[in-house]
């Protein structure tokens, strides 16, 4: 089969793509013919070593796919349009490959009318936002959700789960988004640039926000506590750019939680439990992406370089054996 992969971590340049024997299935496995797979920031920091994990190489990149499944096995039966968001880390190998062997407790079934190509490129933000709401966040019906950064990728879907779960959303985003924003559901949408931002979250909720999440990776957190409701939960999702400072007091006296949060260490049963509801959001017609490119597997090297410097700006890319 022809793969994107790397036989040591580094750079872009080191990714090859070339033939690798086709992989074997084992026990509580299923072969995959790979139809389509995306590249997540993720991707490019195992395949540099910023993120550490253990590996097998030569290592086939990338996390998630979408496929049909080649031999029956382990309850999936030929054919059927299957999808995956964990493979490419924790000695898995990875989804840019001609076929891939999922273990079937990470295999999930594709709602019929959905197309591959688009699904592909939501699986990672939409189970991250997921998990980010519901496992860590502990979002309940009828409460109050502030997304920062809610114009991107993960942003939206959470704003749709949110929404979805019955919660009132208050978003941030830049000008450029807001009506894309409102038309997912927010309840209002607030310039992030804007000088009194904070006041004027607050005065949309006067009796504080229960869940605070920031795609943003800024991590206010003096601010995301003076938001909070009693009880309130800020869940940290992305790494800070700098150190920020905790306000101690004001959380310990809004009994107020601060919980981190990254999908790699996600388990099997939370993994499914998201795969679930967002088969559920597909099927209904939502978590569609806002902007994908489309390109072949043999330019994996160069959409991981355009990553790393930036160049996507929020747009997904899809790669094609």
């Amino acid at each position: 089969m022809r793969a994107a992969y790397v036989e040591r971590l580094g750079p872009p340049g080191l990714i090859r793509y070339g033939e690798l024997p086709d992989p074997v299935p084992g026990p509580g496995e299923v072969l995959v013919d790979v139809l389509a797979t995306a590249v997540d920031p993720v991707d490019t920091l195992v395949r540099s070593g910023v993120f550490r994990t253990p590996l097998p190489f030569p290592f086939v990149v990338g996390r998630d796919l979408v496929g049909t499944v080649a031999a029956p096995g382990s309850g999936f039966a030929a054919g059927e349009t299957v999808w995956c968001n964990s493979l490419g880390h924790d000695g898995r190998q990875g989804a840019a490959a001609e076929r891939a062997v999922v273990p079937a407790d990470r295999l999930y079934r594709l709602p019929p009318g959905v197309d591959p190509g688009e699904a592909v490129a939501v699986f990672h933000p939409a189970a991250t936002a997921h998990l980010a709401l519901f496992t860590h966040g502990g979002l309940r019906p009828g409460e109050t959700v502030l997304v920062g950064g809610a114009g991107g990728n993960v942003g939206g879907a959470l704003v749709e789960f949110a929404v979805h779960a019955h919660a009132r959303v208050l978003a941030t985003a830049a000008p450029r988004d807001h009506a894309h924003v409102r038309s997912l559901g927010a309840a209002h949408v607030v310039d992030y640039h804007a000088d009194d931002l904070a006041a004027r979250l607050s005065a949309l909720a006067p009796d504080g926000v229960d869940v605070h999440i920031d795609t943003s990776g800024r991590n206010d957190l003096g601010t995301a506590v003076g938001l909070l409701a009693h009880r309130g939960r800020i869940v940290v999702m992305s790494g800070a750019r700098d150190t920020p400072t905790l306000p101690v007091g004001a959380l310990y006296m809004k009994d107020g939680s601060v919980r981190g949060f990254a999908l790699s260490n996600a388990t099997t049963a939370e993994l499914a439990d998201a795969a679930r509801a967002v088969n559920d959001l597909l099927a209904a017609g939502a978590l569609r992406p806002r902007l994908v490119e489309y390109r072949p597997l043999s330019a994996t090297a160069r959409v991981h370089r355009r990553m790393e410097q930036g160049e996507l700006h929020g747009r997904r890319v899809v790669l094609r054996p």
